[in-house]
């Protein structure tokens, strides 16, 4: 079954409007893991502007309580920050993503023919922290080789296109994109993740479709329809859709 880490940085950001500690990221993470969540993803930024470092050491300790879940640290290993966050907590997975201090949310994947020398030897002193590395691209096969040549073990599919093609077409173009991406990525020996703008609606389409998923990432959306359906049973929705839409595949 295709793996669902549960990103909380939008409780962080909404605890933050205020100084009074709530909602709380460690709770909501809590709740995610008791409702299932096979791990649960972080993405602290220098700027602190959701999640913070108290945050990264509160969640690694919880999730030593949930030995089968996993912990992913997400962001910019140029930030001196992340690789402080990595080594303190030695995190399952870390996925690295090309954001800057400019934007407000991930929008695009590496481009290994540019920034791959620089990132060689920081994934290869994350792997020495015993962390699984996982690298944000675009769907480019192209992308796939230089990204097992630098020592990763998965990519991150950035699955924003997707989400903008499923609310308004075409889709096929896009398919395409992902699933040769997806099959480079398995003929290369590699894990492939997927998250960016997935939510209940458009999942079980993107695991039906692609294949080779590992694991999704999901914040905005899931916390979002958390405010409809409560956060333990959005997670539990969101684990029979990926349950029935691995099904599917067979």
């Amino acid at each position: 079954m295709t793996k669902l880490s549960v990103n909380v940085n939008k409780i962080a950001t909404l605890r933050n409007t205020r100084d009074i500690g709530i909602p709380s990221p460690l709770r909501a993470a809590r709740l995610c893991l008791l409702a299932g969540a096979h791990g649960i993803t972080v993405h602290p930024r220098p700027d602190q502007r959701h999640i913070r470092p108290t945050d990264v050491n509160e969640i690694a300790e919880l999730l030593s309580e949930f030995p089968k879940a996993e912990y992913n640290i997400e962001g910019n290993p140029f930030f001196d920050e992340f690789l402080r966050h990595c080594e303190r907590t030695r995190p399952a997975q870390c996925t690295l993503v090309p954001d800057s201090l400019e934007q407000s949310t991930s929008d695009h994947g590496w481009n290994l023919d540019t920034a791959g020398e620089r990132l060689g030897p920081l994934i290869a002193e994350l792997k020495r922290y015993g962390c699984r590395v996982s690298l944000f691209l675009d769907p480019r096969p192209e992308q796939v080789p230089l990204a097992r040549d630098l020592g990763a073990d998965r990519i991150e599919l950035y699955t924003a296109p997707f989400a903008e093609a499923f609310e308004h077409g075409p889709l096929s173009s896009v398919f395409d994109s992902y699933r040769l991406t997806a099959e480079a990525a398995r003929r290369s020996g590699l894990g492939v993740n997927a998250g960016h703008d997935l939510s209940l609606d458009n999942l079980p389409l993107l695991i039906r479709q692609i294949p080779h998923v590992a694991e999704v990432s999901i914040g905005h959306a899931l916390i979002a329809e958390a405010l409809e359906f409560g956060l333990p049973e959005t997670v539990r929705r969101y684990l029979r859709v990926l349950e029935m839409s691995d099904l599917c595949r067979f």
